[in-house]
């Protein structure tokens, strides 16, 4: 799903961390800054266009294929620092869009899902008859070159996707990943690496989650969301239910067992299907869960044995233990020893905006954090309360997309309980028709939010926001941003404000 250019967009690095030279690995075509090629692949030496280049997905897409031995080109409508890594990469870079971006000879043209029918480059790859593919089927056409692993849900897909990759990493499996989120610890959104295993998080917007073949699969959760898509859930189930039936005979699924929408979706499937949750019946089950200050200790029992004990010293909230169940379960089907997988989530940080912390100023904690889901609302701030007690909290909250909020207004405004005062800007516009905009607003939710009981208060633009944070936030509150749209910018405002 397209977001607002990330902070850690704007800062992150692809360069010689995530994206590096093959090792040696005999004769073949150079690659990488001079590194053997390794990767034996359709796309060696063919010119590829990508149209939205800069989005978390296709800067991952553009590293493999660069490695792949792919002349690649592409083209965004923002700079940042990100591009400037792919170029040292070797990628021709183009910031804005237009005709005269495509190259003459370009053999396959690939375009983002937030790349509207109308914009100028893939109208003009239409009229000249390129080869084209929406990222998805792109990027399943790459993952068939290894053994492919899928995170799908509704919720936790980008942080259980990086905790996966950053398991093989440290295990020196050596994985190649992409990730809807930048991971410091990984070196940004996605990395290429010598291993046998595409990490990858499978996104059910527009379906787009059936082009890719995975041989491993996770569904983390299914709810009502992408209602612009979806008629309504059962529509949602019926998507995952084909995604799940992608996974070969000798493929294996890890499902959420306390989710029914999960139990429809997975029903009749030919893969092997390994449950997970604290329910004992779950082949991968979490027991004995302990909480030190928002953090959480559990054993892992698999298939009704001991398997190793986990210790998420460095992410809070009760949610990451369903996350850490699911890497578990994947790391193992890859072949990680038990205590490699242990020491791993040990020293797992998390992904960006995810319940990141920015900055303490003037006694003030800034956090900001991607969630732009009601579910994804309530973890969040339950997961900011237990590792923060007795704290006054204020919410950002940037609704993203009229029709989601419409959709989901009154699950929304029940989500904030567990907030002090709540701030509300207008809606992110992305995707939706004028008659969406027409039909709710930003007040809508802030007479919602009044209705149950909590304090909110509309104020349409960033400035006004960080200056009421600048008057009313004290010594000891909790600032968290939350919302796929710009919001993390009244975080960073706020903290250059207050320094």
């Amino acid at each position: 799903m397209p977001e607002a250019t990330s902070p850690a967009a704007a800062r992150m690095t692809l360069g010689t961390e995530s994206i590096r030279p093959a090792r040696a690995a005999g004769p073949g075509l150079r690659g990488l800054d001079g590194g053997a090629q390794h990767w034996t692949s359709p796309f060696a030496g063919k010119r590829i266009h990508l149209i939205g280049i800069g989005g978390s997905g296709m800067r991952g897409l553009a590293g493999v294929l660069l490695r792949c031995g792919a002349r690649v080109s592409g083209s965004d409508r923002i700079d940042a620092d990100a591009l400037h890594d792919l170029a040292a990469l070797g990628a021709t870079i183009h910031i804005g869009q237009s005709p005269k971006h495509l190259p003459a000879d370009a053999d396959l043209v690939v375009y983002s899902a937030a790349i509207a029918d109308d914009n100028p480059e893939l109208r003009a790859a239409r009229a000249g008859n390129l080869p084209l593919r929406k990222y998805a089927q792109m990027l399943g056409e790459v993952m068939r070159l290894r053994t492919g692993i899928a995170i799908a849900g509704t919720h936790g897909k980008s942080t259980t996707t990086a905790m996966v990759s950053y398991i093989l990493r440290q295990s020196d499996f050596d994985p190649t990943f992409v990730i809807g989120a930048a991971v410091d610890q990984l070196g940004g959104s996605c990395g290429v690496g010598d291993g046998p295993h595409f990490v990858v998080e499978a996104c059910e917007y527009d379906a787009s989650f059936l082009n890719l073949s995975p041989h491993l699969a996770a569904i983390l959760n299914i709810e009502e969301d992408h209602l612009d898509y979806y008629k309504n859930l059962q529509s949602i189930i019926e998507a995952f239910k084909a995604f799940a039936s992608l996974l070969p005979a000798d493929g294996v699924l890890i499902a959420n067992r306390a989710d029914r929408a999960v139990a429809f979706a997975i029903e009749g499937i030919g893969a092997r299907v390994e449950t997970f949750g604290v329910d004992a019946d779950a082949h991968w089950c979490a027991t004995d869960l302990c909480a030190v200050n928002g953090h959480y200790r559990f054993r892992v029992r698999a298939g009704g044995r001991p398997f190793l004990d986990v210790r998420l010293d460095r992410i809070a909230g009760r949610h990451q233990v369903s996350n850490a169940l699911v890497a578990t379960a994947i790391a193992h089907h890859c072949g990680v020893a038990a205590p490699q997988i242990a020491g791993a989530l040990a020293t797992f940080e998390g992904a960006d905006r995810r319940l990141t912390h920015r900055a303490t100023v003037r006694g003030i904690d800034v956090f900001d954090d991607y969630g732009h889901h009601p579910t994804e609302i309530q973890v969040t701030l339950r997961a900011l309360r237990e590792s923060h007690p007795g704290r006054r909290l204020w919410v950002i909250f940037q609704p993203h997309q009229h029709s989601r909020t419409r959709f989901l207004l009154a699950d929304f405004a029940r989500s904030f309980g567990q907030a002090d005062h709540v701030l509300v800007p207008d809606i992110y516009f992305v995707r939706d028709s004028e008659a969406e905009r027409d039909a709710v607003r930003s007040t809508d939710l802030v007479e919602r939010i009044h209705a149950n009981g909590g304090d909110a208060l509309y104020l349409p633009d960033f400035d006004a926001i960080v200056e009421h944070l600048a008057q009313h936030a004290q010594a000891g509150d909790l600032v968290l941003t939350m919302g796929a749209g710009d919001v993390w910018k009244v975080a960073d405002d706020l903290v250059r404000r207050l320094a």
